[in-house]
């Protein structure tokens, strides 16, 4: 056995000694900025997500659609996929203490409503019906009119599981 640690100790020094640090991070470079190049070329399929936007049986009132025109600032996980209800947290979650809000428009009466966005804490993710609604969305400097903060904050646990909406009234036109 002594003759192959002979051969791969020569070949291990020759390839030392006829290459770099410098040129190797080259090689690995120029192989990340070619990627970087072709990967945005590369064919992907979008055909299931339009398929479901497309179809005839949509229906705007439906609860598990991130389509529901309570969600229109929704930012998470829909609670009606995850054990819980519009407007209630799955058992073994809690409603966060604070929240954010959206105006929406129903379409059964025109009417825009005040809705409250509570994030459902305690419990891990539950990964079902994710929906990222902005319509209205205010920038971040504006807390209480921004979706994409941890709401959980406020609770004993920050963990996120889904996300609540409950209509408060409706909005008035004078702001």
């Amino acid at each position: 056995m002594e003759w192959l640690d002979n051969f791969f100790e020569k070949k291990t020094r020759s390839i030392a000694q006829n290459s770099s640090r410098r040129g190797a991070l080259a090689r690995i470079a120029k192989y990340f900025v070619g990627t970087a190049f072709v990967l945005p070329v590369l064919p992907f399929d979008r055909s299931s997500a339009n398929a479901a936007a497309d179809s005839e049986d949509f229906d705007p009132l439906d609860d598990q659609r991130c389509e529901y025109w309570r969600y229109c600032a929704l930012d998470g996980h829909l609670c009606t996929c995850c054990g819980g209800s519009i407007t209630t947290c799955p058992p073994g979650s809690s409603a966060s203490t604070v929240s954010w809000i959206g105006t929406c428009e129903n379409p059964e009466d025109g009417k825009h409503y005040i809705v409250s966005y509570y994030d459902c804490c305690g419990v891990s993710s539950c990964g079902r019906c994710y929906c990222n609604e902005n319509i209205g969305e205010k920038p971040a400097y504006r807390m209480g009119l921004h979706n994409d903060i941890n709401w959980c904050m406020g609770n004993e646990s920050e963990v996120y599981h889904c996300t609540v909406s409950i209509v408060l009234g409706t909005a008035s036109d004078k702001a």
